[in-house]
Order: C-alpha cells, then sequence, then structure tokens
C-alpha cells in the first residue's frame, strides 16, 4: 500500500487542499479529477515533494517517484541531451523517441520545440528511469490527438513494465477511463468520492461530482 498521510496546504488565509489519509494500492493506477481550482495539481506537487505542506510536514511516501508538471520545460540542449540528462542511456532515449514520433528532433534545440513537442520530449525525459509512484498532471494537454494516443500506450506499457503506482491528473474524463482504475474526485480542494473510474463517471454519488460529470463529461 501507498499510504498518504492527512494535511492541508492554504496560501494565504485560503485553504486549497484539505487531504485526508488516504491509503493508493501499489501498483495501481488512479485518476485525480476536478475542475480548475479543486486542488487537483497542488495534491501532484506535494506527492512529488516539489512543495510542501502547512507545517513543511513530510507526506512520507519514501519511493522513487517521477513527475511531469502541467508546465513543461525544456533545458538548452539538444532534444536527445534533454533526455540523457536524467540516465546516460542513449538506446532507451532512442526507443522512447521513436514511440513518441520525435525521433527526427533528437538533434534539434530543445528549448525552439513547439508546445506539443515539448511535452513529448518532457514525457520521454521523465520515462528514462523506472519509478515506484509516476506522477503526471495533465500530460496530453498540449498534445493533438494522434500524440495524446501515443502518450497514453507509452503510459500504460511503462506502467505494466515497472509496476509502478500511476497517479494521473487530467482534466478528460475519456482519458481517465482509458489509464485509470480508480477515480479520486476534488471539489473545492477536498476530496468528495472516491471508486473505480468507470463507476464515478457513469454513477456518480454525490451533487457534487454529478454537476462535474455533467460539465465535463460530453
Amino acid at each position: 500500500q501507498v499510504k498518504i498521510r492527512a494535511f492541508t496546504k492554504t496560501y494565504g488565509a485560503r485553504c486549497v487542499l484539505d487531504m485526508p489519509e488516504t491509503e493508493l494500492k501499489a501498483g495501481g493506477a488512479y485518476a485525480v479529477i476536478g475542475a480548475n481550482g479543486s486542488g487537483k495539481s497542488t495534491l501532484a506537487k506535494i506527492l512529488a515533494g516539489v512543495e510542501k505542506t502547512d507545517g513543511k510536514k513530510d507526506v512520507g511516501l519514501g519511493l522513487r517517484t517521477g513527475y511531469m508538471p502541467q508546465k513543461c520545460f525544456a533545458f538548452r540542449m539538444s532534444t536527445r541531451n534533454n533526455l540523457l540528462i536524467n540516465a546516460n542511456e542513449p538506446e532507451r532515449a532512442r526507443k522512447l523517441m521513436s514511440f513518441l514520433a520525435i525521433e527526427h528532433l533528437a538533434g534539434s534545440p530543445a528549448h525552439r520545440l513547439s508546445g506539443g513537442e515539448t511535452a513529448r520530449m518532457a514525457l520521454a525525459r521523465l520515462l528514462m528511469r523506472d519509478y515506484e509512484l509516476l506522477i503526471v498532471d495533465e500530460p496530453t494537454a498540449a498534445m493533438d490527438m494522434e500524440s495524446a494516443v501515443l502518450a497514453e500506450r507509452l503510459l500504460a506499457r511503462y506502467r505494466e513494465k515497472t509496476g509502478c503506482t500511476l497517479i494521473v491528473v487530467t482534466h478528460s474524463l475519456r482519458q481517465a477511463e482509458r489509464l485509470t482504475d480508480e477515480a479520486l474526485f476534488f471539489d473545492s480542494g477536498r476530496l468528495v468520492e472516491r471508486g473505480p473510474t468507470d463507476e464515478i463517471i457513469s454513477s456518480p454519488r454525490f451533487e457534487e461530482t454529478k454537476r462535474f460529470i455533467e460539465l465535463y463529461g460530453a
């Protein structure tokens, strides 16, 4: 089990996240869903160790964790070297770039890539290592449909190969259904509902969840 201790996160006087103690199944795949401002990205940052909780408490996961933030970035070097900076495994880098259809950009300056290309490069760079916990925040938001399909396939294969616990922060309910087994729905910083992804989407129990599904389920 992956045990997340209860914590809160506030900015000024506003509490943006009030997380109860939660357990995730090791090797499971989880979607974190909710409207903008619901606390999804804040949760991802805290679980990844990028941000601290109130009181600077450590959530204490103790796992090898990989994290892809919502806003991707590129180091000012070639696309290939962006991957190799995470792990010096040229063949693994080649395979990842090939899978995501960016191998032709291997020698290009990464900081000059388009938004979608940068997202694919950032995902490939992340997956250069094996993690116990992989957290991706809106991983395909900047990608076109074809690239998003490749990215989802790669994430599924990576999880199968490594046995990692996968957390996908996504606005896409269809993506949540394709990639995850269980969903956690947040509203105004609170964990409102949790359950099998298909059941949360098809038969939500709480009014907040129902409203969200009605708005975003189309």
